[in-house]
Order: C-alpha cells, then sequence, then structure tokens
C-alpha cells in the first residue's frame, strides 16, 4: 500500500471536495471513517483500503494532515471547502512565519495575510517549513515573521493545525514583517 497516495486522496477528499466522494463533514470536519472507506472503495486503487491503513497512513505521515478519533477522520488543515471548519481557538507561539512568493510581499505588508481560498491562514512554527511552502510558488520565497503573541494579546485569534502548522482567519499587517 503506497500511504503517501493515500494520504493525497484522503486530504483531498477531506480538505478539498467532499461531495465528489458523497461524504457529510461535520462542523469540525470530521467523518466517520467507515464512510469514507465505502467512497474509497469505489475506486479500484482503493478497494482494499481498511481501517488498519488509516492508521498506518496518519503514523507514516510526517506532515500529520489528519485525525483519528471515535471511529472518525479528519483533516487537521488546509481546507478549501465551502463550509467553514470550526476550530477552537489557542494561544500560539510567540512568533510564526509564513512563506511566501516575491510577488505578493508588497501587498501582504500593506494589506496584511488573507485566507485567499483556503478557510484559514497557515503558519509553521520554523522558517524550514515556511520556506518549504513558499517555495511551491516561488523558486526564492520570501519568509515574513509574524509577531503572533501580540496579535493574540490584541484578539487575533490562532488555531492549532498540527505540532508544526497554526491558522488565523486574517492577520493585520502590523503584526508582520519582512524577516
Amino acid at each position: 500500500m503506497d500511504y503517501a497516495k493515500l494520504s493525497k486522496e484522503v486530504s483531498y477528499a477531506l480538505r478539498h471536495a467532499p461531495w465528489e466522494y458523497e461524504l457529510e463533514l461535520d462542523e469540525q470536519g470530521w467523518v466517520d471513517i467507515e464512510q469514507l472507506l465505502h467512497s474509497l472503495h469505489q475506486d479500484k486503487k482503493w478497494d482494499t483500503v481498511g481501517a488498519e491503513d488509516l492508521d498506518k497512513m496518519i503514523a507514516a505521515s510526517d506532515k500529520q494532515r489528519h485525525e483519528l478519533a471515535e471511529g472518525r477522520i479528519r483533516a487537521l488543515y488546509g481546507h478549501s471547502v465551502p463550509q467553514k471548519i470550526i476550530k477552537q481557538a489557542e494561544t500560539p507561539p510567540p512568533i510564526l512565519y509564513h512563506g511566501t512568493a516575491r510577488q505578493w510581499v508588497e501587498t501582504i505588508l500593506h494589506e496584511g495575510l488573507k485566507p485567499m481560498k483556503r478557510q484559514y491562514v497557515h503558519f509553521s512554527v520554523d522558517t524550514d517549513t515556511a520556506k518549504l511552502v513558499g517555495g511551491r510558488k516561488d523558486s526564492s520565497p520570501v519568509i515574513l515573521t509574524i509577531d503572533a503573541g501580540r496579535a493574540a494579546q490584541e484578539g487575533i485569534k490562532f488555531y492549532h493545525g498540527n505540532h508544526n502548522i497554526w491558522l488565523a482567519d486574517y492577520i493585520p499587517p502590523e503584526f508582520i514583517t519582512d524577516l
């Protein structure tokens, strides 16, 4: 079983197109494992996937994209579905990072960070991850520093994605600096 490919398939289903898989996510993005497996089994490529494979897929992933609990599964971050996935606000680390293409830096420093086609703006706890993310759109990405501690004190809500990723609805420009 190729768990990396399975992870991508499950991510697409849970983050971007649950309707294509006839999945009904609850307000926190959870879906019954059996419902997901039934949908995956419609494709010959995934017709042998079982719950234990989902466990192994999560264990094999260094990005911690998914979570299992009480017979349900959800994607932890990266959603672009129209239905807003409700997250619990938490206290972020004092500093977070956001990697972006050079062409967007001036706009971001003027207008702030917006989720664009996703539900939340994504940040990382380290510059390496931010560089990797920013590098998807630019070979020399810019790493922005987010004063998350001060932003949280001033009422900006942050949500924990996974060990490396934090989320927010919007970050005003006064909390962003060019590294």
